[in-house]
């Protein structure tokens, strides 16, 4: 990558469907190395103009999905990092992309291997809200099943999402539908950890340290999105450069005046 030090690919590695990106193929605006790390531009909004209207940051590469909104320093009870932490170190270093419940299966595995976060009931609620109701981002549900139940099912491959999930409610009953939709998030999921494994050591960082690189991202987002939000700053740009020794937060260019510093930064604890 441009400005960058050289990396080997391993043989195979570069896959680019079902939810996989090689990370190696990320336009430079989107993500580049440098001496100091594997750089990320990100930008905050007061207020986002996507249908949703939240205050908070997106990494650049998910600006343009409509499936993302905005996040900012809040983290669930469970787990000890944002949202925004999720989508850079679980989807974008881990090789997958930044949307679509293929992919978001896959992160999640990595969220559950990064935090210890029991990450059943996240497939859970992916079940409830989106599968149950036959939808499925950035494929069909029928490509999105195991073949296998689909045998017993006439044409099921021409039916639409919610026809589709009527017939396997009937064909399962409802409960154990819901289960084996969980269960098949899981199995999805699990299918990207080598994948993952690959791309963060394709960027200079250690999988391993996966944990402490994202407590070191989210304490760099909390002091900085406290301060945005209380001096009602409109938009900034920024990047973040994480190594395996420093996560920081560099200002680009700010709307409005400020006393935010240029750069925050974490030691990788």
């Amino acid at each position: 990558m441009a400005g960058g030090h050289p990396l080997a690919r391993p043989p195979g590695f570069i896959r680019t469907s079902q939810g996989f990106r090689n990370v190696h193929a990320y336009p430079t605006l989107l993500l580049h190395l440098t001496l100091a790390g594997v750089c990320v531009p990100v930008t905050y909004r007061k207020t986002w103009q996507d249908g949703f209207g939240a205050r908070g940051w997106k990494l650049d590469v998910s600006i343009a999905d409509p499936a993302i909104i905005a996040s900012t320093r809040e983290t669930g009870g469970r787990i000890p990092t944002s949202v925004l932490v999720h989508d850079l170190l679980d989807h974008f270093f881990s090789g997958f992309d930044i949307s679509g419940h293929r992919a978001e299966a896959m992160a999640l595995v990595q969220l559950g291997k990064r935090t210890g976060s029991d990450i059943h009931r996240d497939c859970l609620q992916m079940v409830d809200e989106d599968l149950l109701h036959g939808r499925v981002n950035r494929e069909s549900l029928a490509d999105f099943l195991p073949q296998a139940w689909l045998a017993a099912i006439p044409f099921a491959r021409h039916m639409e999402g919610r026809e589709l999930i009527r017939a396997l409610r009937k064909q399962f009953g409802e409960e154990e539908l819901r289960q084996r939709l969980a269960r098949r998030l899981l199995e999805l999921g699990e299918r990207g950890i080598s994948h993952a494994q690959d791309s963060w050591r394709l960027l200079g960082l250690d999988p391993a340290r996966n944990r402490e690189i994202g407590l070191a991202v989210q304490r760099v987002l909390v002091q900085v999105d406290q301060q945005v939000e209380q001096a009602g700053i409109e938009q900034l740009s920024a990047t973040f450069i994480i190594s395996n020794e420093q996560c920081a937060l560099q200002l680009r260019h700010v709307d409005g005046a400020t006393a935010l510093a240029p750069r925050y930064s974490s030691r990788v604890a």
